[in-house]
């Protein structure tokens, strides 16, 4: 397994620009399945999980042209169908966490969607019970034996248009439900829906494709289904997790760094949370300043008490940014509370940072409490394993502040996420090399 070595404690500069956004690439390429005509992407992340996610559906019989790492077009009028049975497709599948998303676009153009328990990272659990309670209440039947990990749907017939209040603002459940419910017969409404940028983004491209979809970027959707769909262009948005981890890496290694083309407008709270950690951004156009801080002070509310930064669905902070913000708070002055909601075990690479010298207090799987250190002394090196994404990008951050030479193993982690990321580090002046 491939592993990074880092040389850190070194001041870094210059202009980074991020990748198109991974949630988003993921549900726009499921959306491809719902139409017969080519369907052109442009911006996509060229990282693990995205390929991936193309590899299965050119083994579903996807027709995939590639003009570069991140332009692709795709034609879905050869879809097989029988691909779902086979253990080739269970494999694969499986791999992927973003493949529970091909389901509702299958369902409601074939009749029958099928999916292995997807795998994804282990931060806890992430039901898929939203999907299907969906696409039951669209008029599917729920198939396949859940004793197996393989779950499915089916119609006779068209869906049908109906009101449906979600247990939860899931993101992937809520994009799902849409691509099924926009060839429905009928009306759907869908209540308490997730409206992320991504969910946005997805729904736009829907419209741009002869969807009528309406009430996008609130958690009320009104959905007249259609006949058919035709084909379109669309592009992704910047990555915000990117954003955010580099506004996280220029603080701690007290950096002056501008990230380029940072889809400003859509990042939604991520400014502020990191301007309550004290770090000054200077937004011009759409970059985004950061420059060198030899220290900053985190925030406190209004009656002094410890400043409490947790997660919640869009517009509110989003969970895939806590564990950037956590190390980040590391080296500040002052306290602050990590309250991670959603997922109970994402917390769990605090010991790691521990390891590095890092004052934090893990209360229990949802909360950590970080003691900055100010600048009072570096984090220790430390040979280490990535868990998840975004935990791996985190420990990444931190061996680059810390004083000495780190070494992350499994991360591979990393890749189903960032793309390149050593050699876009390396252009502003860190010192990291792949090995394996």
């Amino acid at each position: 397994m491939s592993q990074f070595k880092i040389y850190g404690g070194k001041k870094l500069q210059g202009t980074i620009e991020p990748q198109g956004a991974k949630n988003e690439a993921l549900q726009v390429l499921c959306a491809v399945l719902l139409t017969s005509e080519p369907v052109t992407i442009h911006n996509l992340p060229d990282i693990v999980d995205v390929n991936r996610l193309i590899d299965l559906l050119a083994s579903l019989g996807v027709k995939v042209t590639r003009h570069s790492p991140h332009s692709y077009t795709f034609q879905a009028d050869a879809v097989d169908i029988d691909y779902l049975y086979s253990d080739d497709f269970r494999r694969k599948g499986a791999a992927l966490r973003g493949s529970v998303m091909i389901v509702g676009p299958l369902l409601t153009r074939f009749g029958k969607g099928y999916i292995p328990k997807p795998g994804g990272d282990k931060i806890g659990r992430r039901r898929l019970d939203t999907h299907f309670d969906g696409f039951l209440k669209l008029g599917a039947t729920l198939r396949g034996n859940p004793g197996e990990n393989f779950y499915g749907v089916e119609s006779n017939g068209r869906l049908r248009g109906t009101y449906m209040l979600l247990d939860e603002a899931s993101v992937t459940g809520t994009a799902n439900i849409i691509m099924a419910a926009v060839l429905a017969e009928g009306t759907t409404t869908i209540y308490h829906a997730a409206c992320e940028p991504y969910i946005q983004q997805l729904c736009r491209m829907l419209n741009s494709m002869g969807a009528r979809i309406e009430g996008i970027g609130s958690n009320l959707l009104t959905i007249h289904g259609v006949e058919a769909l035709q084909g379109t262009t669309h592009t992704c948005l910047p990555d915000m997790i990117e954003v955010g981890s580099f506004i996280g890496l220029a603080a701690i290694t007290g950096s002056e760094i501008t990230i380029a083309n940072a889809g400003v407008e859509h990042l939604g709270q991520i400014p502020t949370v990191f301007r309550r950690l004290g770090i000054q951004l200077q937004i011009n156009g759409d970059d985004i300043h950061v420059p060198a801080h030899e220290q900053y002070e985190i925030d406190t509310f209004m009656d002094g008490s410890i400043m409490t930064i947790s997660d919640a669905p869009w517009p509110g902070f989003t969970p895939d940014l806590l564990s950037i913000v956590l190390v980040t708070a590391t080296q500040a002055r002052g306290s602050v509370l990590i309250h991670q909601k959603m997922f109970e075990s994402r917390l769990f690479f605090v010991d790691k940072l521990i390891d590095m010298g890092a004052q934090i207090i893990l209360c229990d799987p949802h909360r950590a409490t970080v003691i900055g250190l100010d600048r009072r002394q570096p984090l220790r090196p430390a040979t280490m394993s990535s868990p998840d994404i975004r935990a791996g990008v985190s420990l990444l951050i931190a061996a680059l502040s810390a004083d000495g030479v780190s070494t992350i193993h499994n991360i591979e982690q990393i890749d189903r996420g960032y793309q390149n990321i050593e050699h876009r580090l390396r252009q502003l002046g860190a010192e990291i090399e792949r090995i394996g």
